[in-house]
């Protein structure tokens, strides 16, 4: 098989025509002349032995072969864009922009401070934050669309980031429920308990679940209610338990032995 190396431009070119769907609109935003971009992708065209782009009435689309050529160099095209910003990071650190990926918990209750003092430390520097369950993040970080991600992990995931501290999960229940006096917590009760969850798909529920499983307990099914200030009113009435870690659930008592799992953030 014969040595590829495609022009960075002729990359360029293609994914701007693709996006545009016009050759003109891609030269408007590569600052170049039509012409230029009709001989680029001839000429990487010519390299590969295929048509890459096609028209459909007025517009320019990739062909079956420009669809599988294309997703490549978006990859590469991303690779060498965060190489960049990498590398002008290093040149400028503490003046750039970091974006940072957390879960909402910890964006309404731990960043806040975080933030301040980073921002003390390094006033040149703009921390965007973007909240969302953690495992997503994670996939939003691989693609290069987050710099950082703060969140709850396992120890099979420790390898592709640091600890920061361990973290502890408690029950949340109602000031007046038997456990929020003491009353011991045993399996029995736990199995009894409806407990309330924002989502089913959530890095803490999973943890939970897996908690449970560990330790031979079989759960109600969960009741799944999309909203915070919901779960917290039916947890304050009795309607419900919930597993969290202590800090954001300061609106209720809790019993110092009603803990649960701990997790590495």
């Amino acid at each position: 098989m014969s040595e590829f190396l495609p022009d960075l431009r002729q990359v360029r070119a293609f994914v701007a025509v693709a996006d545009e769907g016009s050759f003109t609109m891609a030269a408007k935003r590569l600052c170049l002349t039509q012409s230029a971009i009709s001989h680029s992708l001839r000429a990487l065209e010519d390299q590969l032995g295929c048509r890459l782009l096609d028209r459909q009435g007025k517009k320019t689309v990739p062909t079956p072969e420009g669809e599988v050529f294309i997703r490549r160099c978006r990859r590469a095209l991303a690779e060498l864009e965060h190489a960049e910003r990498e590398l002008d990071g290093l040149k400028r650190w503490g003046q750039a922009r970091i974006r940072i990926g957390a879960p909402h918990s910890l964006c309404h209750f731990l960043l806040p401070t975080v933030l301040r003092e980073f921002r003390d430390c390094f006033p040149r520097c703009e921390p965007m934050v973007e909240a969302g369950d953690t495992t997503w993040l994670i996939s939003r970080l691989e693609e290069h669309a987050l710099d950082l991600v703060i969140g709850l992990g396992s120890e099979g995931q420790l390898d592709e980031g640091r600890p920061l501290f361990s973290d502890e999960m408690t029950f949340i229940v109602s000031p007046a429920h038997p456990w929020a006096s003491g009353e011991p917590i045993t399996p029995e009760s736990l199995a009894a308990m409806q407990f309330i969850v924002y989502t089913r798909s959530t890095q803490t529920h999973r943890l939970v679940e897996d908690w449970f499983e560990q330790h031979g307990i079989r759960l109600r099914a969960p009741l799944v209610l999309g909203d915070m200030e919901a779960i917290k009113e039916m947890t304050k009435i009795g309607l419900g338990s919930r597993m969290d870690a202590w800090w954001p659930c300061r609106w209720v008592s809790f019993p110092s032995n009603a803990t649960g799992p701990s997790s590495p953030v």
